[in-house]
């Protein structure tokens, strides 16, 4: 059963999802804050650990974009989907570099918030796609914002940049073995070296810093 948290001042849109998560057989919502502290208190004092987060980005007190930071830094195995109205590339980064796993918007169709669900469960990012085609279009027009992390002079092996671009592209553990004929144990041990390497927690921080320091093509 995946534990999930909703965060979000508004009861509405709570209840919404409320209703959406019922529906699934392997879901099941443990708690709501209302705002940053509100979370804050829930999950660091009050030890309150969900598996999944759904975090809106505009609430009382801390944002959501702080209140990722924070939990991130003390829960990092607590996946984070951030669930908001906002579109603007500043709050995608900065939500990104915070460590979460997922970015989506408000307007997504509710399967695809339970799909998302259950791939950041299994370690997979989830941007929404009008996000990735703006950073992308951002990286063509050389208006990116900087850089995460400084360019390291570390190499990548040939596999591993195959690997990476199949990040890049979305694909998730078991498409990267079937387009690589490779096993699914090998495509894990070239993420979690390319990981380590790039110095990046999550999928969606990878694909960011393969972008934004050209390790891989542009599509």
């Amino acid at each position: 059963m995946i534990k999930l948290m909703l965060v979000d001042d508004h009861a509405v849109l709570r209840d919404g999802l409320k209703n959406i998560i019922g529906l699934e057989e392997d879901m099941e919502v443990v708690a709501e804050a209302v705002s940053g502290v509100d979370a804050l208190d829930k999950v660091i004092g009050e030890g309150c650990l969900p598996d999944v987060i759904l975090m809106d980005i505009n609430i009382p007190d801390k944002n959501g974009i702080e209140v990722t930071g924070l939990i991130k830094k003390s829960y990092p195995h607590i996946k984070i989907l951030m669930l908001t109205m906002h579109d603007h590339d500043e709050y995608f980064m900065s939500a990104i570099r915070e460590g979460a796993d997922g970015y989506l918007l408000k307007d997504a169709p509710s399967q695809h918030v339970v799909d998302a669900i259950r791939s950041v469960v299994k370690g997979q990012s989830v941007i929404h796609p009008a996000m990735t085609k703006k950073f992308l279009s951002f990286q063509e027009s050389d208006k990116a914002p900087e850089p995460m992390k400084e360019s390291k002079d570390t190499l990548l092996t040939e596999r591993e940049r195959e690997v990476l671009l199949c990040l890049v592209q979305g694909m998730n553990n078991k498409e990267i073995a079937q387009s690589l004929f490779i096993s699914d144990k090998t495509v894990k041990i070239h993420v979690s070296k390319i990981f380590k390497k790039l110095d990046v927690k999550s999928r969606s921080q990878v694909v960011i810093y393969a972008v934004q320091n050209q390790l891989v093509p542009l599509p």
